[in-house]
């Protein structure tokens, strides 16, 4: 469905961005990979999925080097089709302890990213015709949780970032829409998990419906593979009238 088309997908390298890099690969887009960590694991697992792969490493929290990756992925493929904003980081404290320094890279990678790749990206999107920008927002751009001001206040942001870009595309064929998810089972929550269930010396699962019952009356993660399903559904002919969406896929956290 998507052979000839290029997705740009931030904070790719591990995680629900991978997920849904595999996804759109499968679909048959080139992906542009971005993040820090292992690069030519993940690299080689979307090669496998029969794509040109390409990577750059810009740090989501500068505006000079996201929009340099935006460039390179034009140089290499001659435009971005997709543009999947994913990159995020996290920091949990009380507002009068939070660490000034901890807010502004959040509000930077979490929120400000979306607006700087978007702006980039989105002049060859409408002068083509066609494209997507899908921005990963989380359940906590729709609810609040304490301790979390920064990330909440980001994700929040994300979804308003959303519902501009979609009315200012509102009459092109560029959509805009944002994903938020609950838990996700990926390998930073999983060490979450196992740590509650040495604290508490319960079993995994004991300790894994613990964390999920706190917010998620589904007692299941949601996977980075059913949220690379969503960025497909978005990219896909049924989609060309879905703009400006929150989607949710919490397991009943926001249902509540």
């Amino acid at each position: 469905m998507l052979k000839g088309k290029t997705a740009l997908v931030t904070g790719s390298t591990s995680g629900i961005g991978l997920g849904i890099a595999k996804a759109l690969a499968r679909q048959g887009a080139n992906i542009v990979l971005n993040g820090f960590g292992d690069v030519q694991g993940p690299r080689a697992e979307v090669a496998a999925l029969g794509v040109a792969v390409d990577y750059h490493g810009a740090d989501m929290s500068k505006p000079a080097e996201i929009e340099a990756m935006v460039r390179h992925a034009e140089a290499r493929f001659g435009r971005v089709d997709i543009l999947v904003n994913n990159a995020g980081i996290q920091h949990v404290a009380a507002i009068e302890d939070f660490p000034v320094e901890r807010w502004d890279a959040i509000i930077a990678i979490n929120l400000s990213s979306a607006f700087h790749a978007t702006r980039v990206a989105l002049p060859a999107m409408k002068a083509a015709g066609w494209g997507r920008i899908i921005n990963v927002a989380s359940v906590h751009g729709l609810v609040g949780s304490v301790q979390k001001s920064a990330y909440v206040a980001a994700k929040h942001g994300v979804v308003g970032l959303t519902k501009v870009t979609a009315l200012e595309t509102a009459t092109t064929g560029v959509t805009c829409n944002a994903i938020c998810p609950g838990w996700v089972l990926t390998p930073l929550v999983q060490k979450q998990v196992d740590a509650k269930a040495v604290a508490l010396g319960i079993s995994n699962a004991e300790a894994t419906r613990l964390l999920l019952g706190e917010k998620e009356p589904s007692l299941q993660f949601t996977t980075p593979e059913e949220l690379g399903e969503l960025a497909v559904f978005f990219c896909s002919p049924a989609g060309n009238n879905v703009r400006g969406v929150a989607w949710n896929m919490d397991g009943g956290w926001v249902a509540q």
